[in-house]
């Protein structure tokens, strides 16, 4: 088998065991390759305890700028015994496998079709170290020069990298570069270097940014105008509000007098959080809570209620996988039902579904407004992929002219001149009423609401007329938040194309890189990316100008798709699920092959003589 030979194009995956500071060495290798102006997509694949059990980091190296998993390893740094099996399935033939070669293993432990590189790394550690945690903790350091000289990436990039990481701390600093030579030397005095991936220097970045999704996003809601935060901790969510409490710090303190202009609470649950937020939002603040599948779950009655009484609030949900504690560092898009309909009886909420961090920051600030303006509940619909991970995207940008959007807020003025105040009266027919904010007049405005049936001035009652007259118009607003929430994205195929394929959220970077991949067997596909519920009109016009539309999404029971025929009354027999729902980020390749293999079992010849054209062109 030869060998697989890429430049700025392949995958590597770093198998280790959780707790051994491998982290940090294998984010190093990623950023490293960043700073040498290659576009690259890491992610983190942990467990749910704190050491022990195998961990993974992936790389996806890509100067085309993919930021989706692809899918299959080039390279595979193994690391764990436990772990080694499976690992050594993973590598596509043709690829490399780099281990520690200290104790010889059989060759029934390997495989003929892949380049095996071994370096004893134990033995290295063992020579130059005494104490047990520096010999684990420098050998992740020496494999990571080690591989620097076989990918030839450039050492001074790892070299400054540690120099940032332990500026001050020139104890650590010193060791740590002995330990990245080390490697280095040994790599190009005993080993085939470079091998047949490497990293060329580019300026293939261009003007973007590194960061993790929960961080923009607790940044949108500094900008966004949230001053509560109401939370309890829960993976992959709980670095929301750490962001959250850090941005404020530095952007929500008065310079003159120290004072925090902020108000960031950690509820004994998830149910005290968000009544925490409910508070505040009637109160007149813009509240958010964040959580995971678990804590919506716990969180059910006061999100009822603050639909029935109409407070506005907003709920951060990083979806994992689930039911129950489910996968508690796996990421899913599982939460979509629960959190459209949430609570019990007759309800509809706003979501939103950002496909990565700047998007993230973006809706974080559109959902506080849309939570004022709309005065319900209002759900940003993220995960464990964008939350946690660091992906490349988009400086995030401000207009500081942008005023906020606070609705219809009855104002003391209005008050004093008599104008007729009913809470929860319909004065134009959009289903959204006014209300006041507690204090704003000293004898008029007042109102008490209830999680029970009221009245259009909030009088008590449970006459049945009443009741249709107020759910009814709360299904108004809804429509009415069609016109509010963000419309759906549109990614034509260059040729016309039969099929067609909507998709939201993480799912976004493979589905883009799989329409390529589409495209070049002949199989073309319009694409439609949903970014929020209710639906749009443009999305039930998508489906009916396609003979066959896949539902791309991360779960088992086509959550989105049993939206679309729910909500937007569409026929079921014109949607095909195609679903990923074992934990880890979809893959390009999964994508495209789930999608040929259907296309292939509907007898629909693949469109040859449109590549040909397209590649003359």
């Amino acid at each position: 088998m030869k060998p697989i030979e890429a430049v700025n194009d392949f995958v590597v995956k770093f198998a280790n065991v959780n707790g051994s500071g491998s982290a940090s060495a294998n984010e190093l290798f990623a950023k490293s390759i960043l700073r040498m102006g290659v576009p690259i997509s890491p992610r983190n694949i942990f467990p749910s305890n704190i050491q022990g059990l195998p961990t993974w980091y992936e790389v996806r190296v890509s100067e085309h700028g993919w930021l989706g998993r692809r899918g299959g390893v080039d390279l595979m740094v193994a690391m764990n015994p436990q772990t080694w099996d499976r690992d050594l399935k993973e590598i596509d033939p043709g690829g490399y496998l780099f281990y520690d070669n200290s104790k010889p293993l059989p060759k029934s432990k390997l495989r003929d079709d892949i380049t095996v590189i071994g370096m004893p790394l134990t033995e290295m550690c063992n020579a130059n170290y005494t104490d047990s945690r520096e010999k684990q903790l420098f050998k992740n350091i020496i494999y990571l020069g080690a591989l620097s000289a076989l990918l030839g990436i450039d050492a001074g990039e790892i070299a400054q990298l540690i120099g940032e990481q332990y500026k001050g701390k020139e104890k650590l600093l010193k060791p740590n570069l002995n330990a990245l030579q080390m490697g280095r030397d040994y790599a190009r005095a005993n080993l085939q270097c470079p091998i047949g991936l490497r990293i060329e220097k580019r300026d293939a970045v261009g003007n973007r940014i590194f960061i993790e999704g929960n961080s923009a996003l607790a940044l949108g809601c500094v900008y966004g105008g949230a001053t509560v935060c109401a939370w309890y901790p829960i993976t992959p969510s709980s670095s929301v509000a750490e962001a959250f409490t850090k941005w404020c710090q530095k952007y929500r303190v008065d310079p003159a007098t120290g004072r925090n202009n902020f108000a960031i609470v950690q509820g004994e649950d998830e149910l005290a959080s968000v009544g925490i937020v409910v508070g505040a939002g009637w109160n007149g603040a813009r509240a958010f809570t964040a959580t995971s599948g678990p804590g919506i779950s716990l969180m059910m009655e006061f999100i009822g209620l603050a639909y029935f009484a109409e407070i506005p609030i907003t709920i951060v949900d990083v979806q994992r996988g689930g039911p129950s504690t489910g996968m508690p560092t796996r990421t899913q898009q599982a939460d979509v039902l629960a959190c459209a309909y949430a609570s019990h009886g007759d309800t509809k909420h706003v979501l939103l579904f950002p496909e990565d961090p700047k998007e993230c920051f973006e809706h974080a600030a559109i959902a506080l407004d849309l939570a004022d303006r709309l005065q319900t509940p209002v759900f940003v619909m993220t995960d464990l992929d964008i939350g946690m991970n660091q992906r490349l995207c988009a400086p995030l940008e401000w207009d500081d002219q942008r005023a906020y959007d606070r609705g219809k807020v009855m104002t003391h003025d209005e008050l004093e001149a008599g104008k007729d105040f009913g809470r929860y009266l319909d004065v134009d027919g959009d289903g959204i009423p006014y209300r006041t904010l507690p204090g704003t007049h000293p004898t008029k405005g007042g109102y008490f609401t209830r999680g029970t049936t009221k009245d259009r001035y909030a009088r008590y009652s449970e006459e049945g007329a009443v009741y249709v007259d107020n759910v009814q118009r709360l299904l108004k607003k809804f429509e009415t938040a069609k016109s509010l929430v963000p419309k759906p994205v549109l990614t034509p195929s260059k040729v016309p194309a039969r099929f067609g394929a909507i998709y939201f959220g993480s799912t976004s970077p493979a589905m883009q890189e799989a329409l390529e991949a589409l495209a070049a067997q002949g199989i073309h596909v319009n694409a439609l990316r949903v970014l929020a519920f209710p639906f749009q009109d443009e999305i039930f016009d998508f489906v009916a100008s396609h003979s066959k539309v896949f539902v791309v999404e991360q779960n088992r029971d086509a959550q989105l798709k049993t939206l679309l025929v729910n909500d937007a009354g569409i026929n079921p027999a014109s949607l095909i699920p195609v679903l990923h729902y074992d934990g880890t980020p979809i893959t390009a390749r999964f994508i495209t092959d789930e999608i040929a293999e259907i296309v292939a079992a509907l007898n629909v010849r693949p469109i040859k003589k449109d590549i040909k054209k397209d590649k003359a062109a």
